[in-house]
């Protein structure tokens, strides 16, 4: 099992499903950083070659930038790197809070452990075995790549249509159809259907027609009329 989810219950007491990524979607992220890196070291290099010595010292300090700060920055700063911005990946922390700058530190010293004995074969092992798909950095940094929720389209419902209600309503079922058209708007079209569903023997109709017909409602309670 490649992927799988973990549980993280927050102080509140609200459970948290964090989706981590296996190796495979973490492997294509760390070789679409590295071809940054050595893009950015390509791109460079005939620049700092004309200062002569100069240019060979900036290089090395750009080559340990590349290598070294810029995954730790990226991490804390962005969460992901522009790999696994690529495969929609995050570091988080165990508890699925922002990584920090230690954690972060501690994670990407250890991808040297991690290459041994050749081809990140240790880092590779480490992940197989573990059932969130950690590497060793992460285990000792405390650290998880997880899947980003996919963005979901928010379809806009709302009419200008007004319809008065088939029958007459308590003042909480008025409130309920209101809040509803409040709120609607905010969450994806197959929400807004299921949840119209519900109240398909008041609008007589299902799926976005019924979402429609609640929306008129909602607007002929508001007096838009």
């Amino acid at each position: 099992m490649l992927d799988t989810c973990r549980e993280v219950i927050t102080p509140e007491g609200v459970p948290l499903q964090l989706p981590a990524a296996g190796p495979v979607p973490r492997a294509l992220a760390w070789l679409i950083d590295l071809m940054v890196r050595f893009g950015v070291l390509a791109l460079m290099s005939p620049l700092l070659a004309a200062i002569d010595g100069l240019g060979q010292g900036l290089y090395l300090g750009l080559m340990f930038l590349m290598f070294w700060a810029y995954p730790i920055v990226l991490e804390v700063w962005l969460g992901q790197t522009l790999g696994k911005k690529a495969l929609g990946l995050r570091v988080v922390a165990r508890d699925g809070a922002p990584l920090g700058w230690m954690a972060a530190i501690v994670r990407n010293l250890l991808r040297t452990v991690d290459m041994l004995p050749f081809g990140y074969a240790l880092g590779l092992i480490t992940c197989l075995y573990d059932p969130y798909g950690r590497r060793l950095g992460d285990l000792v940094a405390g650290t998880l790549v997880v899947h980003l929720p996919p963005r979901v389209a928010i379809a806009p419902a709302r009419t200008d249509a007004v319809l008065a209600p088939p029958v007459p309503l308590q003042p909480g079922e008025q409130m309920a159809v209101i809040a509803f058209a409040e709120r609607a708007p905010a969450l994806s079209s197959a929400r807004q259907q299921e949840l119209g569903d519900i109240a398909s023997a008041l609008s007589g109709a299902r799926g976005q027609n019924g979402v429609l017909r609640l929306y008129a409602m909602a607007n002929w309670l508001l007096g838009r009329r």
